[in-house]
């Protein structure tokens, strides 16, 4: 069951300016940094990502919304039963959530996660 959307993910070239930009605009940093690969801010009961993308080229799209779920491990079955294939199996990430991610048919990239119990 989807519980609620917890972030927005947004790709930069960047990371410096796009930290220092929503530090200005007074969102509270509570991962990473401006020397991190990511970095997430603090929006209301949701979270802003940034994503650190590459120099040159497309920096893979818009970016990703990401869902909780109340069971991580069962909509990554759910979503391979339906014949989706997912990036990767879902994994625990060092900012506290077990996730895993799956575009949809257009290429949106969706990210289904849930904080680990050590978070909660």
């Amino acid at each position: 069951m989807i519980e609620s959307l917890s972030a927005v993910t947004f790709m930069t070239r960047d990371m410096v300016r796009a930290v220092r930009f929503y530090a200005a605009l007074d969102f509270e940093k509570i991962y990473g940094g401006e020397s991190a690969d990511f970095t997430s801010f603090r929006a209301g009961t949701s979270y802003l990502n940034l994503a650190l993308g590459p120099d040159t080229g497309e920096l893979g799209g818009w970016g990703r919304a990401i869902f909780y779920v109340s069971d991580v491990d069962a909509m990554y079955a759910r979503a391979c039963e339906a014949g989706f294939i997912p990036e990767f199996e879902p994994r625990d990430a060092a900012w506290g959530e077990r996730y895993f991610h799956l575009k949809d048919p257009d290429g949106h990239e969706l990210s289904f996660a849930r904080p680990l119990s050590s978070v909660d």
